[in-house]
């Protein structure tokens, strides 16, 4: 887990937190502001203690941004962090989001078409964020891989109801997975539960 996200006190518990302006209403201490798990995919991965390999003025490409609520603590921490949103509801909160956070780069994009922002994402980036709800959710992680350095992280919340709303889950983690390792060496996996039923969270890195 990066340096700079810490536990602090809410309510009498110890949570996540990051120092920034508040976005989506979440209770504050001082500069600190709680990341709450259950509405962030990457917070639980930091409850779950996996190892993320996230690091404090990381250059990040974070896929599937919605409204800026988890990619908002990712700016908190890490250096320039470019954010790809294509729903232009979620998008406008997004640009909100942005205007308070100097190196957050909102892009209203698709994910699944990366050559449509090549020419603003840098190359060589220390890690991609991705929670994308669409199916084929490995194959924008392919297709995305091009962003990351050799030895850089793909850190990923894959959702079985977007790929499949009828198969069992591990079934469709298991083809998650089979697909993934086309182009990425799989680190660590994990089931989501508690925090977010039928996910699969996984770290990678590029083959």
């Amino acid at each position: 887990m990066p340096e700079s996200v810490t536990r602090r006190e809410f309510d009498g518990e110890e949570r996540l937190a990051t120092r920034g302006q508040p976005v989506y209403g979440e209770p504050t201490d001082g500069d600190w502001r709680l990341w709450d798990a259950r509405r962030s995919k990457l917070g639980a991965m930091f409850e779950l203690e996996m190892e993320t390999g996230l690091e404090d003025d990381d250059h990040v490409l974070y896929l599937g941004a919605a409204s800026g609520t988890t990619v908002s603590h990712v700016a908190d921490f890490a250096g320039p962090t470019y954010a790809v949103e294509f729903a232009t509801r979620p998008a406008r909160d997004l640009l909100d989001v942005a205007e308070s956070r100097k190196r957050l780069f909102p892009l209203v994009k698709d994910a699944r078409m990366p050559e449509r922002y090549a020419h603003v994402v840098e190359s060589e980036l220390d890690a991609i964020v991705q929670d994308v709800a669409t199916s084929g959710q490995a194959r924008v992680a392919l297709e995305n891989r091009r962003f990351l350095a050799h030895d850089g992280r793909l850190v990923a919340a894959f959702k079985a109801r977007s790929e499949d709303v009828t198969a069992d889950p591990n079934d469709v983690f298991e083809g998650v997975l089979a697909t993934l390792e086309n182009g990425y060496e799989i680190l660590e996996t994990a089931r989501m539960e508690p925090f977010h039923d039928d996910h699969l969270a996984v770290v990678a890195t590029p083959k």
